[in-house]
């Protein structure tokens, strides 16, 4: 990727940013040119370069391949670049699409097949933007937007003559309280596994102990950003 051609902001979004569980891809014409956008996500910069690496090379004939790219869980990386549009005309004008929807982990390649009819600033920065902003609204149909929160690991043991019944208890209370039931392990006792939300511990904690006779008691581990369905 070029050099950036403006720094990273000094203001964060409120909450965790979300990201994309998948490749997205939407094509905009403006005054016969075609501007193909396409969003993928990333973990890192060397990953986002491999992303405008093919799709240069895919697309060879193109006349640019602008870029915005932001990646952190609190997006604390990003970069632009107009690819030889006039500056400011493209990439700063698709990053702050990706700021303004709250998006990070993800690189957004816009290539651009000119038309042969001149759009002027303006229009260069309603195109750029706007093939990134509608690519999202893409993914926001097709269901692989994803939002972040931090949910705190918990485990309980339970004896396997409860597994069954305490299994669907959980996820009962999980789908309640916006927490998300794991894969359970099998030993000398059964270990239920969950995400919950830290303000829903206390909640956990008295509603198993009122299912159980207050013999069961669930033990917080580490917190951990997870993605999970947009709403």
């Amino acid at each position: 990727m070029s050099r950036p051609d403006s720094p990273a902001p000094a203001t964060l979004p409120a909450g965790l940013p979300g990201t994309l569980a998948a490749p997205v891809d939407h094509e905009l014409v403006v005054k016969k040119s075609r501007f193909l956008a396409h969003l993928s996500p990333v973990k890192t910069v060397e990953e986002a370069d491999a992303v405008v690496a093919r799709l240069r090379k895919e697309h060879w004939d193109a006349r640019h391949h602008c870029v915005a790219l932001v990646v952190g869980t609190h997006a604390d990386q990003q970069r632009s670049s107009d690819d030889g549009e006039p500056s400011g005309t493209a990439g700063v004008p698709m990053l702050e699409v990706l700021r303004r929807r709250e998006i990070t982990d993800v690189v957004a390649v816009v290539t651009r097949y000119f038309g042969g009819v001149l759009l002027g600033a303006g229009g260069l920065v309603r195109a750029y933007s706007g093939a990134v902003a509608e690519a999202l609204d893409a993914a926001a149909a097709d269901g692989v937007l994803r939002r972040r929160e931090v949910l705190t690991e918990v485990t309980v043991d339970v004896p396997h003559a409860d597994a069954g019944r305490v299994d669907h208890l959980l996820r009962d209370w999980a789908q309640a309280h916006g927490a998300v039931l794991e894969e359970p392990t099998y030993a000398a006792v059964a270990r239920l596994a969950l995400l919950v939300p830290p303000a829903a511990l206390p909640r956990l904690r008295d509603d198993l102990a009122a299912a159980s006779a207050g013999t069961l008691t669930p033990v917080p581990g580490a917190n951990r950003v997870v993605d999970l369905p947009a709403d």
